[in-house]
């Protein structure tokens, strides 16, 4: 399997999944998880994958193996930040969205220093099989431990269990000041959501389907039917695609060869510091995301990718590539210094984008309607791993057909036109209620506020 495969099969599995997860969701909550025939279900679909990798002996095998985990993992990118949205208060949404963002770049973390610690001490024959294995403990922990989750307020209400919905308001909400008032007032905005959809869908005569493969007719059909929802699932989608097209997870799928090619002699520990910068910012952007505001921290962190990516293109200019893309001659200073450019380039890219687009696309539920949301979500994390998928599929003959420094300006201009749109289009969610952050697309400005 040459290094151009790998990251297709780590994507591809992962695109299905979110287009079928968000109709699953509106149906059945997340009671389906808790219910346990589908808890042991979905338990051994991400046994079977994990085994399929650990035991796999021919690439087929590893292929299937790896593409029930990635099943898996594309309903969870989707799954785990529309529940956290929706439970979680308007003032720490956008925190505790990047909380998991957060473990995100920590497990890239400890699977680099693993990766390391087998590559320099563990056998070639079965050290990779261990690093496969051990990422069967958290998924086994997080499906015990989801028993005990609560369902979402808002799909409690659509439930029709108010008091249910409210006793989870009041233990979100906590012990703040006016907290009962708090409650109820979030409790009524909800229903008042609710009561308006239904109302709409009644007089405009649109199905509402409660299952099976019609599921999916009814939100799609009023997804494209409104306009505010149009306008959301148009911002989600340019995140979203934005998010991979700026090439950032081909860094991370080809650091260890980029670093090699620059003639690094432990490139590992050199793509270690790279997640380790993305790990740092990510914390950066867990104190800020809220505080600043989701547009402006996007208008604040872009520019800085653009830099990197230019800076990264003009280090490229000054080394001298083999021609089976693995070594590089770096003997003269000029390209030595080069290589330490592009290293610190590349980290101020990282940091840029783990403040940003790292993590406010996947805080794209805030911009959808109750009837919609997991539809439009699912749609707009698919939209991702498709982007993915491209990205990942086109990385290395770019490098090959353009060379590096035109490569990585292309990004660049990716990055500048999304820059453009999100100016443009994105409006500013940071402390509004889900109810009240969906009502902004009304407007003719798309919500959004220059001043």
């Amino acid at each position: 399997m040459d290094s151009q495969q790998e990251p297709l099969i780590n994507s591809s599995g992962d695109y299905v999944p979110d287009l079928d997860a968000g109709s699953e969701v509106d149906h059945n909550g997340k009671a389906s998880l808790k219910q346990s025939p589908g808890l042991f279900i979905w338990l051994l679909t991400l046994s079977a994958g994990i085994s399929g990798l650990l035991f796999g002996y021919t690439v087929p095998v590893m292929v299937v193996g790896r593409s029930i985990v990635g099943a898996a993992v594309g309903a969870a990118s989707f799954v785990v930040p529309l529940y956290i949205a929706e439970l979680a208060p308007a003032a720490f949404r956008g925190r505790l969205v990047t909380v998991n963002i957060l473990f995100v770049t920590l497990g890239q973390v400890v699977a680099y220093i693993v990766g390391w610690i087998f590559a320099e001490h563990g056998s070639r024959g079965t050290g990779w099989r261990w690093m496969v294995g051990l990422g069967a403990l958290p998924a086994v922990l997080q499906t015990v431990l989801v028993v005990s989750m609560p369902e979402t307020p808002r799909w409690l209400v659509k439930a029709g269990r108010r008091d249910t919905a409210r006793e989870v308001i009041r233990k979100v909400t906590g012990t703040v000041k006016d907290a009962a008032k708090t409650v109820e007032m979030t409790l009524k905005n909800i229903e008042i959501e609710v009561r308006e959809e239904e109302e709409a869908r009644r007089v405009s005569g649109r199905r509402h389907h409660t299952g099976g493969l019609l599921s999916w007719v009814g939100p799609l059909e009023e997804l494209f039917a409104v306009r505010r929802n149009r306008r959301a699932l148009a911002i989600a989608c340019l995140l979203q695609g934005l998010q991979q097209l700026c090439g950032f997870n081909s860094l991370m799928y080809f650091s260890s060869t980029i670093f090699t090619m620059l003639g690094f002699s432990i490139p590992t520990l050199t793509s270690l510091v790279v997640a380790i910068t993305n790990l740092i910012f990510t914390i950066a952007a867990l104190l800020s995301v809220d505080r600043i505001g989701r547009r402006r921290i996007l208008l604040y962190s872009i520019p800085f990718m653009i830099i990197g990516l230019l800076l990264s293109a003009y280090g490229f200019s000054f080394v001298k590539l083999s021609t089976d893309d693995t070594t590089t001659t770096v003997a003269k200073p000029s390209a030595q210094h080069a290589a330490l450019l592009i290293l610190f380039s590349i980290m101020i890219y990282v940091a840029a984008y783990a403040i940003g687009l790292g993590n406010v696309p996947w805080m794209q539920s805030e911009l959808f309607s109750l009837s919609v949301r997991s539809t439009g979500s699912g749609l707009a994390t698919a939209t991702n791993w498709g982007a993915n998928f491209i990205v990942g599929l086109t990385f290395l003959p770019l490098m090959d057909a353009l060379t590096p420094s035109w490569t990585f300006t292309l990004y660049a201009i990716v990055c500048a036109v999304g820059l453009s749109l999100v100016w443009k289009y994105h409006p500013e969610t940071s402390g509004l209620s889900l109810e009240e952050a969906a009502s902004l697309l009304e407007d003719d400005s798309w919500g959004v506020r220059t001043r």
